[in-house]
């Protein structure tokens, strides 16, 4: 059956099943390769709290989405949810802290780690010019991809999580007889500082499942799909995650901190050989491409829903009469993402990227607060936060907590940033006014 396409003349092609490997996808990318290494050396065995302490803690951010989304049914993600809440100012800063302070830049790096990684298989890589050549075909390609529908970049994206997701099972369920008791065995007393400082490290691998919601105005049945996909996605992703931290401290043990960079390689390497690297060499580089693929698919969004609300040129809204895309949104964020992984500009913003996520956490909660109290949501019988106002405040509070660990200059560089886009929004005023 061929989809209806939106009051955005989008087609609603995601199911609870896409949403689902989307969230997985998204969320399941380069950090997990390499933060179980950096857990274990700051707790040991014991590190496996800090997993469940911040499973906890985006079990209870995704629920403040999972209520949000599930009452939205046009595109821009944590975009409109603000923006309804606190109006276009709030919706302008949230917009672009959120595609280019947490996005753009974060796909260049991306990129640019895909290439590192696959010169394993292809030397030829090294070289400059081939590098921008690949650059420009994976950027290239992506988008094509996704202006030709919908569902080319959802399955896409469904190949990705597969090809990602089995052979870090393969990986888990080959090592649990190579597990070594004694290494298990909790050698460091986990602390409220020791855990506080882990899980803020931690916390960033569990960022990204919002991305796929920018989708919204490609939702079937949001009201239904959106809360189960939510935790269906993030469940998965926990169950990955503490398997994984369990087979690394298990197999590498005190060993661990010799392998920081590549732990998973070096299980591998244990388990099967140097067919082991290469299999997980081959998933890292799927992730990557398959985290990419996620962001040209759901980012552009964000831009198409910003240009439709006159918050940015409006060129950005139009869609591809033919395959119902935002096409020129995904066209500009993909020659973006190009242009900064091939001068590496991301280099210099990158250190504002991270906190990007957490204060576009810290609004939808805000907006969750908000639109409830103000009775601002639709009518009808959807996902509600259970709790009252518990919740939301909790979820405000860790978010805060999290915050206030960050170092001195990623605050500056945050406040210089939102100052940056506070300007050009008022300059934007001034001219529409004229």
């Amino acid at each position: 059956m061929t989809s209806i396409p939106t009051r955005e003349h989008l087609k609603r092609e995601i199911g609870v099943r896409s949403l689902t490997l989307a969230i997985i996808n998204q969320t399941i990318g380069t950090g997990i390769f390499v933060i179980p290494a950096l857990i274990s050396v700051k707790l040991g065995a014991a590190a496996i709290i800090t997993y469940l302490v911040c499973g906890a803690l985006i079990f209870l951010i995704a629920m403040c989405f999972a209520e949000l989304g599930s009452k939205t049914t046009s595109s821009g993600g944590v975009y409109e949810y603000i923006e309804t809440a606190f109006g276009p100012y709030a919706g302008f800063l949230a917009n672009n802290i959120y595609w280019f302070g947490a996005c753009v830049i974060s796909d260049a790096a991306v990129a640019n780690a895909l290439a590192d990684i696959l010169k394993y298989f292809i030397p030829a890589i090294s070289h400059e010019i081939v590098r921008i050549v690949f650059f420009s075909i994976i950027f290239g390609g992506l988008a094509f991809l996704n202006i030709r529908s919908v569902k080319n970049g959802i399955r896409f994206i469904e190949f990705t999580a597969f090809g990602k997701v089995i052979p870090l099972l393969i990986l888990v369920i080959a090592s649990a007889s190579f597990i070594s008791k004694e290494n298990l065995n909790w050698t460091i007393t986990p602390t409220i500082s020791n855990v506080g400082s882990a899980s803020l490290l931690l916390f960033f691998a569990f960022m990204g499942f919002e991305a796929p919601l920018s989708n919204g105005g490609e939702l079937k049945n949001a009201k239904k799909t959106v809360p189960l996909g939510i935790f269906l996605g993030i469940s998965g992703v926990l169950i990955i995650y503490l398997a994984i931290q369990l087979i690394t401290q298990g197999v590498l043990g005190a060993t661990i901190e010799a392998h920081k960079d590549a732990p998973l390689a070096a299980v591998a390497d244990i388990v099967f050989g140097k067919s082991g690297i290469i299999l997980i060499t081959a998933a890292a580089a799927i992730s990557m491409l398959g985290f990419l693929g996620g962001e040209i698919l759901s980012v552009p969004r964000i831009l198409f829903a910003g240009a439709r609300d006159g918050l940015m040129p409006k060129v950005l809204s139009k869609i591809h009469p033919r395959f119902s895309t935002p096409y020129v949104a995904v066209i500009f964020y993909s020659s973006l993402g190009l242009l900064l992984a091939i001068f590496g500009a991301f280099k210099q913003l990158a250190i504002i990227a991270s906190a990007s996520s957490l204060i576009i956490y810290f609004g939808a909660v805000l907006a969750t607060l908000k639109l409830r109290k103000s009775g601002s949501l639709l009518p009808e019988k959807t996902f509600k936060v259970p709790g009252g106002f518990t919740i939301p405040i909790f979820a405000v509070c860790i978010i805060v907590w999290l915050l206030s660990n960050l170092a001195k200059q990623e605050h500056i560089g945050v406040v210089v940033f939102i100052l940056v886009f506070s300007l050009i929004y008022l300059m934007i005023k001034i001219l529409q006014k004229r």
